[in-house]
């Protein structure tokens, strides 16, 4: 069960990072791929219906995690506490811009807030790959459990690092041009005019960037942690998920080419997917790592509730799991075609 629970919360984590990343995306290029109020109404009625449905995945991982493994959330909501508090109000700061843009018809209460979306957009993804680096780099974990963090030192490695050193901000930097190419699919495929012409010429551009940083990110991954990779021979499912996540890759660049950006977003959708599945398939059973003691390691075994508890969630997960992806599903749907701006007054 503590296996099983193990990868129902990565999955549920990695399918909030392909669906709330692509918005993220949406956020960073808005005011590169939008030049106009009308243009950048477009970018907002793209992922208007989508964005906040997206979160819902970030609340259904964090509340799996409450249920399975809640040493593991009370230790990083610990040590983590600045950087979680930036998160927070990164996510709030963005569903403010979205929704507060359009209350005024005044120049400088949108370019306000335009900036302070694309701003929120950009940190989120950074904040975000840092601490999936911080996760595989591993964390100060002591004997009680608990680790504490400052945000940065001196940049270096150590047994007790910053949250922020050379290596959790280049996971961070590859998780932002990442996060931002996914989004100029996205826009590539459900806008049309200036904005789908603007989108189209970064994605390839940005697809060579994230190729350039996923090796350079592997290679010091391997520096790193190089138990990872030692690991990888062992993890069939490791495999399966790079081999997702390179078939994606390729699927990005052919329909990039093709012009087929429905078939190069799911690709990129199905890189991210794949490459977060190989990273957990890689660690396990360890969730987080001390850099003080391997016995200090919070693993999926030792960090997880009984079993009456992990039993019974899964009930309630089976329920769950298939009405989130129902909606979703729905969404998509219902919202399928190209969008064009509302009119003034009306929606984003």
């Amino acid at each position: 069960m503590e296996m099983l629970w193990f990868w129902l919360v990565s999955v549920m984590v990695a399918i909030y990072v392909v669906m709330d990343g692509f918005d993220f995306g949406a956020g960073i290029l808005h005011l590169v791929v939008a030049k106009t109020n009308e243009e950048r109404r477009q970018v907002l009625g793209a992922i208007g219906p989508l964005w906040d449905g997206n979160e819902v995945w970030l609340l259904a991982g964090g509340g799996s995690m409450f249920l399975a493994f809640p040493k593991v959330l009370a230790s990083g909501f610990s040590g983590f506490y600045l950087a979680i508090w930036l998160v927070v109000w990164c996510l709030m700061l963005r569903g403010i811009s979205i929704e507060f843009r359009s209350h005024l018809d005044d120049g400088l209460w949108r370019r306000f807030w335009d900036g302070t979306f694309a701003i929120s957009s950009v940190l989120l993804p950074v904040l975000f790959g840092a601490a999936l680096g911080n996760v595989l780099r591993g964390v100060p974990v002591d004997g009680s459990g608990y680790f504490e963090m400052a945000l940065w030192t001196d940049f270096r490695m150590g047994a007790r690092p910053g949250i922020l050193d050379w290596y959790t901000v280049l996971i961070g930097v590859f998780a932002l041009v990442t996060v931002a190419a996914h989004g100029a699919l996205f826009l590539a495929w459900k806008t049309g005019g200036a904005v789908h012409e603007r989108s189209r010429g970064l994605a390839m551009k940005l697809w060579g960037g994230v190729l350039v940083l996923w090796i350079v990110a592997s290679y010091a991954t391997s520096v790193v942690n190089p138990d990872i990779f030692h690991r990888l021979p062992q993890a069939p499912l490791g495999w399966v998920a790079s081999l997702i996540f390179l078939a994606g890759l390729g699927l990005v660049f052919v329909g990039i080419q093709r012009e087929r950006f429905l078939l190069a977003f799911l690709g990129s959708g199905a890189f991210i997917l794949g490459l977060l599945a190989a990273s957990a398939a890689c660690v396990y059973p360890v969730m987080l790592k001390s850099t003080l003691d391997p016995q200090f390691d919070l693993t999926a075994v030792n960090a997880a509730v009984g079993q009456h508890g992990l039993r019974t969630g899964l009930v309630w997960w089976l329920i769950g799991f298939p009405i989130a992806i129902g909606y979703l599903a729905f969404l998509f749907r219902f919202n399928r075609g190209k969008v064009t701006a509302a009119a003034e007054g009306e929606g984003y």
